[in-house]
């Protein structure tokens, strides 16, 4: 068996799985409500963000993916491991004949994929909404690199949980830890920035000057949701944050390989 197909099962077995009664509602909330308000031609937004695309409405509305479907791969996955590891599954599970890193890639592509399908499902709504509204559609382009990110993004979010699960003692710090990184990353990130910068000589009074900007841009490179916006950036014109094409695509690059890597190497030595 394949390590996609194994995936495919593990996906349709998170997919049925109670959690998702609360995932769903919470992503469709995010995610249809903000491309509803976002593509209002009278839409006031506080960050002065100016709406005149259908590409401008998603790339707005990644502050509300960010938020909801980042903290949906936390939840589809954070007893991905632990779980089967307090019921004794796993030492069952590890001692079939499969090879353990096709295990651990199976264990990826099937809790992403049960986060990656409802958000993918609820953006391809949100395109019919926008178009109702504007009249719109972005280009394939732009409908690319945003699924593109959009799906790196929850990857990325989805190893780090997987990794914690398997270090975790039991289902309550797997679930802390992911909440902590999850937090981290979408909450608290701009504190770092802002001291990062303070630290660098760099005025914190306004965080709209341009040394302030392109510190926060290359702050945003070790963070998953700061590579998600800068690639997500590629097709607006008049975004220069100083982080060139080549340095957002390696640091995606790093932030797919590196954290699946650390799982695979903890599944091949774990002893449950």
């Amino acid at each position: 068996m394949s390590a996609f197909t194994l995936g495919w099962h593990i996906m349709k077995e998170r997919l049925s799985a109670g959690r998702m009664l609360v995932i769903w509602p919470l992503l469709a909330i995010f995610i249809i409500f903000s491309s509803w308000g976002l593509s209002d031609p009278k839409a006031d937004l506080l960050s002065g963000l100016t709406i005149d695309s259908a590409y401008d409405v998603m790339f707005a509305s990644t502050a509300f993916i960010g938020l909801s479907a980042t903290m949906g791969a936390v939840l589809i996955s954070f007893d991905g491991i632990s779980r089967d590891r307090l019921s004794g599954v796993l030492e069952i599970k590890l001692s079939q004949p499969i090879e353990r890193s096709k295990y651990a890639r199976s264990l990826l592509i099937g809790h992403w994929g049960a986060i990656f399908f409802p958000v993918l499902i609820l953006n391809l709504f949100s395109l019919a909404i926008i178009w109702h509204r504007m009249n719109e559609l972005p280009s394939v382009e732009e409908f690319f690199i945003y699924t593109l990110g959009t799906g790196l993004l929850l990857l990325w979010y989805t190893s780090i949980q997987l990794l914690a699960s398997s270090w975790a003692k039991d289902m309550g710090s797997s679930i802390a830890i992911g909440l902590g990184v999850w937090m981290t990353f979408t909450l608290l990130w701009l504190v770092l920035t802002t001291v990062v910068a303070g630290l660098s000589g760099v005025g914190v009074e306004n965080l709209n000057s341009s040394e302030y900007v392109e510190i926060g841009g290359m702050v945003d490179l070790f963070s998953p949701n700061g590579v998600y916006n800068h690639l997500l950036e590629l097709p607006l014109t008049g975004v220069d944050r100083g982080i060139s094409p080549l340095a957002s695509t390696i640091a995606a690059i790093v932030w797919s390989v590196l954290p699946l890597q650390l799982f695979i190497r903890r599944i091949e030595r774990m002893h449950p």
